[in-house]
């Protein structure tokens, strides 16, 4: 009777995860957030206890499994529309290697080593430092590299507005400032609320608008 109870719950819990995270959205296991990753780890351990207690009650654990999922789709929602929420939940890209210059200051405060580095690097059949333009530690702790277009130095790969949001950052790096970028919206007719993303590229800035997309 016991097996047969155990079985039945694992059944249970098994369609429960299934439909949970279908409810919460699609995203690669490796672009987890460190959010996601927290919320997938209790999901499954409030599942796995209860199918080891025989006596515990299915719906004692429906109720944080229900809680976890209504913060995670809240948060979500506000991230969307916030950024400094998102930022906050989620963290923000760091940028490792910047025109080919390995940026060691940032790699300390993400307590990123060397040899992580050259690892991530290696894994994407980079054969040394010397190839990488560009180098950015996402927040699902993934590299994404730009290499060198035939020796020379590319665009700069991130955004400069994102979501109404000034990436100061981003200015900091291709060493632009503030003013510029508002004298830029300026010229082209552009209120910075009204912009969804920009990037710049090729001395030229790029604008999609919230009105470009499709809501």
């Amino acid at each position: 009777m016991d097996f047969l109870f155990v079985l039945l719950k694992t059944l249970f819990f098994y369609w429960i995860i299934v439909l949970v995270y279908r409810f919460m959205g699609k995203r690669e296991v490796g672009e987890l957030s460190i959010v996601d990753l927290i919320v997938s780890i209790l999901i499954a351990e409030l599942a796995a206890m209860n199918i080891e207690q025989i006596d515990s009650s299915i719906f004692l654990s429906l109720l944080p499994i229900g809680i976890l999922v209504f913060l995670q789709i809240f948060f979500a929602r506000i991230s969307l529309k916030n950024g400094k929420v998102r930022n906050f939940m989620d963290g923000e890209p760091s940028v490792i290697v910047n025109r080919g210059i390995v940026n060691f200051k940032e790699m300390m405060k993400q307590r990123y080593n060397l040899d992580d580095l050259l690892t991530q690097l290696r894994a994407r059949e980079v054969k040394s430092l010397e190839e990488v333009d560009y180098a950015i530690l996402e927040t699902s702790g993934k590299l994404s590299v730009f290499l060198k277009q035939q020796g020379k130095s590319g665009p700069y790969p991130l955004a400069i507005i994102l979501d109404g949001e000034i990436q100061e950052d981003t200015l900091k790096q291709i060493k632009r400032s503030k003013n510029w970028l508002l004298d830029m919206l300026s010229f082209k007719g552009v209120a910075l609320e009204e912009v969804f993303y920009a990037f710049y590229r090729d001395h030229q800035l790029f604008i999609i608008k919230n009105s470009d997309c499709i809501s």
